[in-house]
């Protein structure tokens, strides 16, 4: 299969030449294009979280020799999150050659967080079955980059900290409501509102709604400062 000049410039931002390049085609095709002669990357998106997962879990442990499971366990799950995973594949223009049917084109699916996770994840792979679990990992720590040594800034619990500064104040705890459910069944997006007893509100999207809940709180830690 030879690929198109957007593919191989992709290959380019990755840092990895495919030996079979129907691996990165089928990772950069999302389900709206699917058909029975064309696979999508659902199948390579659940063997790349778990490729994602034992790469990050042995850069910890080596990042940190001192840190106790309690203190990876958050730092983990922030590296790993279809958020960050999304911040990469914007980092390296995944969207500029995800796959996607009309409809999600004309919803804007190119920038949307869980489309763009997902396919990261198809792509971490693709790679992992093109040339193995050391070069997939070599790329996943190459592209995460600074995030492993920022991680446990990172990491903090965002709906604690807030929690904690309400009450801090004498003011009740902050309320969560989701305001907003799009996407397909296998592809949710939650947006949630956080809102406190002095009236201030801020809002966030994830694919799941304790991911937004999180992401809506730290955005309200953002607001206030």
């Amino acid at each position: 299969m030879k690929l198109s000049a957007e593919m191989r410039a992709f290959e380019e931002r990755i840092g990895h030449r495919f030996d079979r390049p129907e691996l990165l085609v089928r990772a950069l095709t999302h389900g709206s294009v699917s058909s029975p002669n064309r696979t999508d990357n659902q199948r390579l998106e659940f063997l790349g979280d778990r490729v994602l997962g034992l790469a990050m879990a042995s850069a910890l442990l080596d990042d940190d020799k001192a840190a106790t499971e309690g203190q990876l366990a958050p730092r983990f799950n922030t590296l790993v999150r279809k958020e960050t995973c999304a911040d990469v594949a914007r980092e390296i223009g995944l969207g500029e050659v995800l796959k996607l049917g009309r409809s999600e084109m004309l919803s804007g699916g190119r920038r949307k967080q869980a489309l763009l996770g997902d396919a990261m994840e198809a792509v971490i792979a693709a790679v992992f079955r093109d040339a193995g679990f050391v070069v997939a990992a070599e790329m996943v720590l190459r592209l995460w980059g600074d995030r492993i040594g920022q991680v446990e800034t990172d990491a903090r619990d965002a709906k604690s900290a807030l929690q904690e500064r309400e009450q801090a104040k004498g003011h009740t705890p902050p309320r969560y409501e989701v305001v907003r459910r799009e996407g397909p069944d296998h592809a949710p997006e939650f947006t949630v509102a956080v809102r406190l007893a002095d009236g201030s509100e801020a809002q966030a999207k994830a694919a799941s709604k304790r991911n937004a809940e999180q992401a809506a709180a730290q955005q309200m830690l953002d607001q206030l400062g």
